[in-house]
């Protein structure tokens, strides 16, 4: 049997009653090192867990799959996900393998950002489709997920932006070469997301656009969701760029048209009360 098996988003003790049934009862435990990060260490997982984790990275996931898979077909095995397992794609592919290969899977599922967002306020349902701001280079700077925020922004909907993390990637230089030399972990801060959609703005204003997303736009950051020193900021969009949220992972909402109840909500985390006495009434339903 392959467990895919949840872990929620802050520490060791965030796994399900039955999520920790199926670790301890597995031969061979992953953990998944790449999609998300808990603010704990393998270290703790595995004392709290009582099994020693492997850690596979996204090589392992995409590359060398089947041979994971083939022991699930002799013992139980366990897949654990930050978050939610079906919070990446990669992670349906496993099941597709899986499937095909004739292993039999459990699903265990478990808190993730996608659901966890609420804790600003926000209400879920009036969530669009949700978006993954990546890091831009000095030669590739894309802007398709803000024609997306837009378009949820037309439909009076809130965007939850994903930002970019890497983990394990290789420089150019060393990819082109084959060397196995890996760049630091690098995590996509809220300033950054933010700095990144005040460009796209000025660039579609220079196009003759006027962007439905501006600089006064009320959004929200958020930081370690669910761990214990959760951070959340609400502001503008120009605010978001300069407010200081600490250590990874961070989330940005861009919102949209307001229920009263959303906006006194979101009161609570502002960075300048007075943002919202100017400007946040403009969106609300």
């Amino acid at each position: 049997m392959l467990y895919l098996v949840g872990l929620g988003l802050g520490d060791a003790k965030d796994i399900t009653v039955k999520g920790l049934e199926a670790v301890r009862r597995c031969r061979r435990v992953y953990l998944e090192a790449y999609t998300s990060v808990l603010t704990v260490g393998k270290e703790a997982l595995e004392e709290f867990y009582g099994k020693e984790l492997i850690l596979a990275d996204r090589e392992m996931v995409e590359q060398e799959a089947d041979s994971l898979l083939k022991e699930a077909d002799v013992c139980d095995v366990a897949f654990l996900v930050v978050g939610d397992p079906f919070g990446a794609t990669t992670h349906s592919d496993l099941v597709l393998r899986a499937v095909k290969l004739g292993i039999p899977y459990k699903v265990i599922h478990n808190a993730s950002i996608m659901n966890a967002v609420g804790c600003c306020g926000l209400q879920l349902y009036n969530f669009g489709e949700t978006v993954s701001i990546v890091f831009w280079t000095d030669t590739w700077k894309p802007e398709s997920f803000f024609d997306k925020i837009e378009k949820n922004r037309q439909n009076g909907m809130h965007t939850l932006c994903l930002l970019d993390i890497k983990v394990k990637e290789q420089s150019l230089e060393n990819l082109m070469k084959g060397r196995k030399i890996y760049e630091p972990p690098r995590y996509m801060s809220v300033n950054q997301a933010a700095e990144q959609l005040l460009a796209i703005i000025q660039n579609r204003r220079l196009q003759g656009e006027k962007p439905e997303t501006t600089e006064d736009t009320i959004c929200v950051g958020l930081a370690r969701v669910g761990a214990p020193d959760e951070k959340i900021a609400s502001g503008t969009l120009q605010q978001m760029s300069t407010v200081e949220l600490g250590a990874p992972l961070h989330s940005l909402i861009v919102t949209g048209n307001m229920h009263p109840l959303e906006l006194e909500m979101l009161k609570l985390f502002s960075v300048d009360s007075s943002t919202f006495e100017n400007n946040a009434c403009q969106r609300t339903t």
